[in-house]
């Protein structure tokens, strides 16, 4: 049958070892949870009598009376966390969205704890110590801080483990085109998150070798019920975004033998609306596939954010701005900004102002595509664009109206001409304000990059956008840049 049979027994033997230590594993995410929850309240004990953001007391009760408070801090934030699926996360959830649910879970819990401990005091004849205000204040922060650097210690150790073997699933990907070949390259080079690509079940054409050094390890998509038993197989990706309905059908119920994890690349249809929906009409089910998520009420909110931002960031940014400009100035004559024809809102055209990173007489020969080691470009430019400097100066811009913080970034008129004439949709991401940054370049689509992915990206961003989204975009933005690392590691 396909398949190396000594590649094959290998992998076999490698799963039973791994799933033996996959529980241990699971089990110590809950263990660094109490951990660290016991180490804030004893933290947050302790700050009472030394921190002077509130009255400092003479004296507090010795941390033995306030044991029946952490036991039920810990039990009521651990219960919290298991159902709102803390301990069943997805591979690959961002650092920021996991941030995000600790500090909701964490102060819900510490509220509720709080709230019990009063109820109890006042009705009860139990000698239960009271619990302090700022105690309280100091156990939350401690609490929010700690389980953060514990997640994030989990995070590392089962990168490590997944490096050696430990704490992966098998997964079978069915297809071997262009589609099936990203997702393969982008889980080879995502250790963390935790997928060991056994094979590739090729479809469409009776393929032979490998895929980026992956197996292919049949032709015939009827033999997937014996590779999911062979291999051990928990997930599988089906990667035919052309595939006929019926195909899809005879496809999932083959792997539905097996009882395995099944997910399945997106077509056309999902390119044109990614977050579908079902609503009703008249009790007639109705599949909504657009619903454009930024209007009304949205729309000032959205705007709010943009001011506020671009005053601030203006004001505490302007000695650097200041700065930049002297150097440039000291290093090449010319101006200093360079204003850009940009395409905007509805297809609007408008002039954004960047610090001018490249010789005066850049595109004396027209306009075109910025290049690796591009010669016209200063020294402080190579600075300024490595670190996105140069866009600082588009805060004038987010102030005026003609962006914002967040949103698609804006093409040039010559280019938008070619991409809407080769791109389906590609201009209703003017149907938003151009972003100073965006989902496509948190997404490591900035640059010279795939066209049509940054597109879709644009898409799902209109149709899905939301305040939390916007603040994530940001934050990804800003931590990408400060720490040079990708902004997919967040």
């Amino acid at each position: 049958m396909a398949g190396n049979p000594a590649i094959r027994d290998s992998i076999v033997t490698s799963t039973r070892r791994s799933q033996k230590l996959n529980a241990v594993v699971y089990l110590l995410q809950y263990v660094i949870d109490v951990l660290m929850l016991v180490a804030a309240f004893l933290v947050g004990y302790l700050a009472r009598m030394v921190v002077p953001l509130f009255n400092i007391p003479l004296t507090q009760p010795d941390f033995a009376r306030y044991l029946p408070t952490l036991i039920l801090h810990v039990i009521t934030t651990v219960a919290l966390f298991y159902f709102a699926r803390m301990y069943h996360q997805p591979r690959g959830v961002s650092r920021i969205d996991q941030a995000r649910n600790v500090v909701g879970q964490v102060t819900m819990a510490s509220i509720i704890v709080f709230g019990l401990q009063e109820l109890i005091l006042k009705n009860t004849e139990w000698d239960i110590v009271d619990y302090p205000r700022s105690t309280f204040f100091y156990v939350l922060v401690f609490s929010i801080v700690f389980v953060i650097l514990g997640r994030e210690l989990y995070r590392a150790l089962r990168l490590v483990l997944r490096r050696y073997g430990i704490d992966r699933e098998n997964l079978l990907i069915v297809g071997a085109g262009k589609i099936a070949r990203r997702i393969t390259g982008q889980i080879k080079g995502s250790p963390q998150l935790g997928f060991n690509i056994v094979g590739i079940v090729s479809v469409r054409a009776k393929q032979k070798g490998n895929v980026l050094g992956i197996p292919i390890l049949g032709d015939d998509y009827h033999q997937i019920p014996y590779l999911l038993d062979a291999y051990k197989v928990e997930q599988v990706i089906i990667a035919l975004p052309d595939a006929q309905r019926s195909e899809l059908v005879d496809l999932i119920s083959l792997c539905r033998r097996g009882r395995v994890d099944i997910k399945i690349y997106p077509d056309m249809f999902a390119y044109m609306a990614r977050d579908l929906s079902v609503d009703e009409l008249g009790g007639v089910p109705l599949l909504t596939v657009r619903d454009i998520a930024l209007r009304g009420w949205k729309l000032s909110l959205k705007r709010a954010m943009d001011i506020i931002g671009s005053v601030l960031g203006l004001i505490f940014l302007s000695p650097l701005m200041l700065l930049t400009a002297i150097l440039i100035r000291l290093e090449s004559p010319g101006q200093v900004f360079y204003a850009q024809e940009r395409m905007g809102l509805d297809g609007r055209p408008f002039q954004m102002i960047k610090f001018r990173s490249m010789r005066s007489d850049a595109e004396s020969h027209g306009p075109g595509w910025t290049v690796k080691d591009d010669p016209r470009v200063t020294n402080i430019g190579k600075f300024m664009r490595r670190t996105s400097w140069d866009e600082i100066t588009q805060l004038i811009n987010v102030l005026l109206g003609e962006m914002s913080l967040v949103g698609p970034r804006p093409e040039r008129p010559v280019y938008v001409q070619e991409f809407r004439e080769r791109i389906p949709r590609y201009m209703e991401r003017h149907q938003e304000k151009a972003g100073m940054t965006g989902w496509a370049q948190v997404n490591g689509l900035r640059g010279d990059t795939s066209i049509e992915e940054r597109t879709e990206s644009d898409l799902w961003y209109v149709e899905n956008w939301s305040l939390w989204l916007d603040i994530k975009i940001i934050i990804r933005t800003i931590l990408s840049v400060f720490l040079r690392r990708d902004a997919n590691a967040y």
